[in-house]
């Protein structure tokens, strides 16, 4: 799933310097959470308000869930309690606002189970591995909290989900097929396809600006080593997701491309408002492998800059609409102790 990471950045020291300086494309940024991982962030259609997940216990969530808040009060009050809109039960993953802007699309795993499952065993070679839960799946629900409609209901991992630009689509990642692929259906969860068919995790799925095509990660195993262990993992509904890719496609699968060659981890990509380039989170060029910058690039991979250079843990951007905002989670100001908040900025080209 895509907020994973967040574990990993908890333990992660905060070094403050001057680079806050060299961040010109963010103005007046502002911090919006304070305490626990928040992450996935995502806005509403029209710009006013946030969905994202939060383990924060002093909102009454023991593992991720998905809460709804208004920017312009969450920017004003460091007290301010946002609204849960998932069950509370379970595990939760990846909100999203219908275009209705009354509705939030959301994977959970409640009904599998009102506990939080389990997080991996670590193991003894510490290398980090993302839980893919089989009890996952993509529900409807207002901004009550009332689930209004199941989505997936097939055995597996279903989850990750996000919104065409007109509302119409739903692209998501699933294992219905015996692999971590990338499938679409309409918003009423009908007309199921299959995008991608390539051996290895595709996951953290978005649309274009003009819905035609898809930006995703992907880990793409090719020895028989990294074959055998990503079978291994996936067969115990877990990934390792030390090595990814961006790659970009239509809608329908077609002209797949991969558009990154920058080994490592290569994560959470999101189109520009205009449709001209792509940020995305990566630790690329950090001589520790668990420091994650942002970095935008044209759609073919060209023209790599960096946007972040303040903390060790960047990820999860995405725009607003009018393309006059950005919002991200940060360790920026944990200063040393565990945590990821939401920050959201003015973006300047």
């Amino acid at each position: 799933m895509k907020v994973t990471f967040l574990v990993i950045a908890s333990s992660l020291l905060f070094c403050c310097n001057s680079n806050a300086q060299t961040e010109k494309h963010l103005k007046n940024i502002h911090q919006l959470t304070y305490g626990a991982d928040n992450a996935e962030a995502y806005f509403s259609y029209d710009d006013k308000c946030l969905s994202f997940q939060s383990n924060n216990n002093k909102w009454g969530a023991s593992c991720d869930q998905i809460f709804s808040m208004r920017i312009d009060a969450a920017a004003k009050d460091t007290t301010y309690k946002p609204a849960l809109i998932s069950t509370g039960q379970g595990r939760t993953t990846c909100a999203y606002y219908l275009k209705d802007g009354k509705h939030i699309l959301y994977a959970s795993t409640h009904k599998g189970g009102i506990d939080c499952p389990p997080n991996p065993e670590p193991r003894t070679d510490h290398k980090y591995l993302w839980p893919i839960y089989a009890t996952f799946d993509i529900f409807v629900a207002d901004l009550s909290g009332k689930i209004t409609k199941q989505l997936t209901d097939s055995p597996g991992y279903d989850a990750e989900a996000t919104l065409s630009p007109d509302g119409k689509m739903i692209v998501f990642t699933s294992t219905r097929s015996g692999d971590l692929e990338l499938w679409t259906m309409n918003v009423d969860g009908t007309n199921l396809k299959q995008v991608t068919n390539g051996l290895g995790y595709d996951g953290g799925a978005f649309f274009s600006p003009d819905g035609k095509k898809l930006v995703f990660r992907a880990s793409r195993p090719t020895t028989d080593e990294d074959v055998k262990e990503y079978k291994e993992l996936l067969a115990q509904n877990l990934v390792m997701p030390v090595k990814m890719e961006i790659y970009t496609c239509n809608v329908d699968g077609s002209d797949l491309k991969q558009i990154t060659h920058l080994g490592k981890a290569n994560w959470a990509p999101y189109y520009t408002p205009d449709g001209k380039k792509i940020i995305f989170s990566s630790n690329y060029d950090a001589t520790k492998g668990f420091h994650f910058n942002l970095f935008t690039m044209n759609t073919d991979g060209s023209n790599i800059e960096k946007i972040t250079e303040v903390s060790t843990f960047n990820a999860f951007p995405m725009f607003s609409r009018d393309g006059k905002k950005i919002v991200f989670s940060s360790n920026r100001n944990t200063h040393g102790k565990p945590g990821i908040d939401l920050f959201i900025a003015d973006w300047v080209d």
